[in-house]
């Protein structure tokens, strides 16, 4: 499995412009759900903290392996939520991961 998290920080001159933005973002990627193959789970969250130096959200997806992940960067249904998102995300950051599988004691 490899874990792929993406964090935005969103457009918008007020909170409440940021928050649309962020909802319109969400909305296009939580309905990459059951259309990709090798994702196995996806997650959209919102920062609550409304601190200045957190992004506004993260995605957290899980893929069977690192050759879905690759598949995901260019499959059609993710590339509809990419568009549906350009011009609202005004910076990126990314870390893709293989998570422990073992539970410490």
């Amino acid at each position: 499995m490899i874990r792929h998290i993406v964090m935005w920080r969103v457009a918008g001159s007020t909170a409440a412009e940021r928050l649309v933005n962020a909802g319109i973002v969400r909305d296009a990627f939580e309905r990459l759900r059951g259309r990709v193959p090798g994702l196995r789970s996806l997650e959209v969250g919102l920062d609550v903290s409304f601190v200045d130096y957190a992004c506004d959200m993260v995605l957290v997806t899980d893929f069977d392996d690192a050759d879905a992940l690759a598949a995901y960067a260019d499959h059609a249904e993710h590339l509809r939520a990419k568009q549906a998102a350009e011009g609202l995300r005004i910076a990126r950051h990314q870390v893709d991961y293989v998570p422990s599988l073992e539970q410490t004691s």
